[in-house]
């Protein structure tokens, strides 16, 4: 079993940054920079058993280099995981690409970025992340054809957050079966934090199955959306963890499954969309379990935007999309009865799972 990708304190260097690769199975991490437009951007590509990589490309404003690092091996672990788990031909990747997107995003630093994209010939495909968008990916495919989340009037599935929020509300039915008894979300308590595109989705839903809805955002205007179309109640962000909930519902970044938060929750389950949740998940993971929250790996409750962008890359229909998001549910109810049968955390229970089908096709792929 992997543990936990650690927060680098210092820059890291090569032989740090190989060691990781190796502990983790990492096959490639590519550095890319241009003075020019000023991109300096990084490219980690996790496993390619299933299929070729694919993974968002993350446009984000980095406190150290290093942790920019770390983010893109993490992510792209994650993304195979989240794929195989999925049943996808995909393997996991991730890219991201360090400076304020408000100040330095331009169209020669996309392209140029592309051109790094092709340059992988095929063994890294990216997608939408944050601080990405659509429009960004029509850019980056003027230089390569290794692009998925184009918009729909260029083939694409454009938007993925419905499809995102549909695979985390069938999870969150899913978590509340094995919880109370029965999958029905009316009357329970529901903590969104993070009214993103998938956020707002997940708030509808949950709204249509009359579920009662708190909510908390860093923008106002989120916020007055969520009360205005689905009765949300605002809660503070110092008074959020504090809330008695049934389910806690992560969708902002990620990290928020901490030794801090972890002591304050007062919910059943935790099911949300945040990539990362677990600060540590060897540790956070443990802790979690140990007061008897049932938490919802992310990276099999949130596969719904892997799911669409894949189907993309076969010939958009968004209806085989949200079919094939239904069968996140089965697939989480899985992980909670192997992690009740073997006396494991979800999270590693998840893991393993994925793992599982990883070798199977390893294995495969070497008799043929």
């Amino acid at each position: 079993m992997m543990s936990t990708l650690q927060e680098v304190k210092s820059p890291p260097t090569s032989q740090m940054i190989l060691s990781e690769m190796k502990l983790f199975g990492h096959e490639q991490v590519t550095y890319c920079q241009d003075q020019d437009t000023g991109l300096k951007a990084i490219i980690a590509i996790h496993n390619t058993v299933l299929g070729p990589s694919l993974g968002g490309t993350r446009f984000w404003d980095y406190a150290k280099e290093g942790d920019a690092t770390i983010d893109a091996l993490r992510l792209s672990r994650g993304m195979t995981y989240k794929s195989s788990l999925a049943g996808l031909n995909l393997g996991g990747g991730k890219a991201v690409i360090l400076g304020d997107p408000a100040k330095l995003k331009s169209e020669a630093l996309l392209r140029r970025f592309g051109k790094f994209i092709e340059s992988l010939g095929g063994k890294y495909i990216t997608a939408e992340d944050v601080g990405m968008s659509s429009r960004d990916m029509e850019i980056i495919h003027q230089e390569t054809k290794f692009v998925s989340g184009l918009p729909e009037a260029m083939g694409g599935g454009g938007d993925p957050s419905p499809v995102t929020a549909y695979g985390v509300y069938v999870s969150m039915k899913a978590a509340v079966k094995e919880v109370y008894g029965n999958d029905a979300l009316a009357g329970k308590k529901i903590l969104i934090q993070g009214l993103g595109s998938v956020g707002i989705h997940l708030a509808e839903l949950c709204f249509k199955e009359n579920a009662k809805l708190l909510v908390y955002d860093i923008r106002q205007d989120r916020i007055r959306m969520a009360v205005e179309k689905y009765k949300a109640i605002p809660i503070e962000e110092h008074k959020m963890l504090d809330e008695e909930i049934d389910i806690y519902a992560p969708c902002a970044l990620g990290a928020g499954i901490n030794t801090g938060s972890i002591s304050r929750l007062k919910c059943a389950i935790i099911c949300g969309a945040a990539n990362n949740q677990l600060e540590d998940e060897g540790i956070h993971g443990e802790m979690v379990a140990a007061r008897g929250i049932l938490y919802a790996p992310d990276f099999v409750v949130n596969a719904g935007g892997i799911i669409n962008v894949y189907y993309e890359l076969q010939g958009y229909v968004k209806e085989r999309a949200l079919r094939h998001a239904e069968q996140i549910s089965p697939t989480i109810s899985e992980v909670f009865r192997i992690a009740k049968e073997q006396k494991i955390p979800t999270y590693l229970a998840a893991n393993r799972l994925a793992e599982r089908r990883i070798e199977a096709i390893a294995k495969l792929k070497t008799r043929m």
